[in-house]
């Protein structure tokens, strides 16, 4: 294992800002955003469908539809959303962890917390998601994983994604909320 807990997750997706209907699989959308100086501005999305093969599964559910999602508001988190009928819960349930941790599980075994990540086989990478109900197990095509890193990549090169916060704006934000 590599590293620090890069992972975590959330029960449930709270980025309801993009209705489903909205959401074009595997494109770079433009999305309005407010920033603090009032004007508009445009943030970028990258959404891209992926087939997700449990493992263990019940026998009547083999692969399940997945999207994984990148944000540059957002820019060291990634997200892998799974749809309501595929979860023991049965509402949309997102993970959020950082595209470092994605990235190196392509190469090695990483993660200790909550989201791990290890290549398996020719063409595979294995995600575990860990909450306390129990594990998810899925194996995801390294390509389809690759090209969504590519997408970010060019869209928030790697080691430039401090550009993208606006510390400024956060740092108000918490003094504000501080009196």
């Amino acid at each position: 294992m590599k590293g620090g807990d890069r992972g975590h997750s959330t029960a449930v997706c709270t980025d309801s800002s993009i209705p489903t209907s909205s959401r074009v699989p595997g494109l770079i959308r433009p999305e309005p955003v407010q920033p603090s100086q009032g004007s508009k501005a445009l943030s970028y999305v990258i959404e891209q469908l992926v087939e997700a093969r449990l493992v263990a599964a019940a026998p009547r559910v083999s692969s399940i539809p997945a999207t994984l999602h990148y944000d540059r508001r957002d820019p060291f988190a990634v997200r892998m959303t799974f749809p309501a009928p595929a979860t023991l819960e049965g509402v949309e349930v997102c993970w959020t962890f950082s595209r470092e941790l994605l990235t190196d599980g392509m190469r090695e075994s990483v993660g200790h917390g909550d989201v791990r990540v290890r290549p398996y086989g020719y063409d595979r990478t294995v995600l575990e998601f860990h909450a306390p109900e129990g594990t998810a197990v899925v194996h995801v095509r390294s390509g389809e994983i690759r090209r969504f890193l590519d997408a970010t990549g060019e869209l928030v090169p790697v080691g430039l994604e401090h550009l993208q916060l606006d510390l400024d704006h956060d740092l108000a934000e918490l003094m504000r909320d501080a009196c």
